[in-house]
């Protein structure tokens, strides 16, 4: 599990082996994903350390899709409706990732909550976004509630997946200032910017660097 106290292997596990395998989890749009699409087209993927493998996604028909389909990457779905219990459904989810073998997992948009058995296969390497600054407002609502709050700063937050609501390991954080005359969507949108641009960066460190957990500490080589 990402919230192990044991430390996790580096990854990639060889680094003379080529750029760290990636699959990646969408629902929707993919923005996230075609922010890493872009980072491998400009830099390559032997400077950025990442080859995305494959494309899953708990939905037919949504751009996340169509966007790794005309980038010629290899998609999967399992949607929750298909099998007879959310258990099976992880079970297959789980079965359909690792059959492209990879190092990383990175939920972009997923808006399923992952699994008993996919994190006791993928813990510790499923990486994910928050549209604030963790611990504070967690779960699906973290704009509003920061609005709410009052909070006069919010951000984002990239973190490795466990079997809590956005409780585990934080990797990176980014601030957004919060406006006197932001509603929801314009904030969000802010924020959105923001976390693009650090999940890029993260996920290439960790793929080039390799990282350590250590309780809930990461350390990045």
């Amino acid at each position: 599990m990402a919230s192990s106290s044991a430390p996790v292997p580096s990854v990639p596990s060889d680094p003379s082996g080529g750029p760290a395998r990636v699959v990646v989890l969408v629902s929707g749009s993919g923005t996230n994903l075609q922010a890493l699409l872009d980072a491998i087209a400009e830099q390559g993927s032997e400077a950025y350390g990442v080859e995305i493998v494959a494309v899953g996604a708990d939905r037919d028909g949504i751009t996340g899709l169509q966007r790794a389909e005309s980038a010629r990457i290899p998609t999967f779905v399992r949607r929750v409706k298909d099998y007879d219990s959310r258990a099976d459904w992880d079970a297959a989810l789980t079965d359909a990732t690792a059959a492209y073998e990879p190092d990383l997992v990175v939920s972009a948009g997923f808006m399923k909550i992952l699994g008993k058995e996919f994190l006791a296969r993928f813990g510790g390497r499923t990486v994910n976004t928050h549209p604030a600054l963790l611990p504070s407002f967690p779960g699906a609502h973290g704009v509003r509630d920061a609005l709410a709050y009052g909070a006069k700063v919010t951000g984002c937050t990239v973190h490795f997946v466990d079997d809590g609501v956005d409780t585990g390991p934080i990797i990176a954080q980014r601030v957004v200032e919060v406006r006197d005359e932001d509603d929801e969507s314009a904030l969000h949108e802010r924020i959105k910017d923001v976390e693009r641009s650090l999940l890029v960066e993260v996920v290439g460190r960790l793929a080039r660097h390799g990282y350590r957990i250590e309780g809930r500490k990461v350390r990045i080589s």
